[in-house]
């Protein structure tokens, strides 16, 4: 991410070391998505417990970025682009914070559903949710490294796939649900899952907003981008 230079090195040290931190963050919670999905589709107990158990990381690193651009401003009261940087920062790693949330979840629900009887096995339903979620939480941290206002636009607007695919898989549960009683518990783990998943792609539509924000200034929440 490239931002204006400064007569200070030590405050572009700093600004360059915030970014850092906000990629790697980025970096743990990909990660974590990723195996709460292999989970997820593949049934490891092993591998949800990782995740459900690792959430204390991005929760670690959040509260050190916070703590950092709160320092950040009390030092260097940056104004203009500086500040819509570290404004976009923390609601960026709030949004990143959520999304280790949801894949938290989606592992607790992964140990409890591989104790379950699936009659149905529903879990390969969720691959094409899953791959669609990875995309744009992939595709959106890399519009926000390169301040790409043009894909994070692009990005932003796949939302609708994400949430169309969690339509069509919710009927599908819900009509398992109808036609056998005895599946009912097993697919409102399943269900919450994949809302789980829906609500990653809605953060990671954030992030998109963030960016455009950060490059023009601009705050499009709650807007149509087009």
């Amino acid at each position: 991410m490239e931002t204006q230079q400064h007569i200070s090195r030590q405050y572009n040290q700093e600004l360059e070391s915030v970014k850092s931190k906000v990629l790697k963050m980025g970096g743990m919670v990909e990660d974590q998505v990723e195996k709460s999905i292999s989970a997820l589709i593949e049934q490891n107990s092993e591998l949800a417990k990782e995740v459900a158990e690792s959430d204390y990381k991005i929760n670690k690193i959040e509260v050190e970025i916070d703590e950092s651009c709160a320092q950040l401003i009390a030092k260097r009261q940056p104004a203009a682009g500086d500040l819509r940087l570290i404004i976009a920062i923390i609601k960026v790693i709030t949004d990143l914070e959520r999304i280790g949330d949801e894949a938290e979840k989606i592992g607790r629900y992964t140990q409890k559903l591989t104790s379950m009887k699936d009659e149905v096995n529903m879990y390969a339903e969720l691959s094409r949710l899953g791959d669609k979620v990875i995309t744009i939480l992939r595709d959106a941290l890399d519009a926000f490294a390169r301040m790409d206002v043009e894909q994070a636009i692009r990005i932003a607007g796949t939302d609708r796939q994400i949430d169309e695919e969690f339509e069509r898989v919710s009927r599908i549960l819900v009509t398992h649900m109808m036609e056998n009683p005895r599946n009912i518990k097993t697919m409102l783990h399943v269900i919450w899952c994949a809302r789980a998943l829906e609500r990653i792609g809605d953060h990671a539509q954030n992030v998109c907003e963030y960016v455009v924000y950060l490059v023009k200034g601009q705050d499009v929440r709650h807007m149509e981008l087009e």
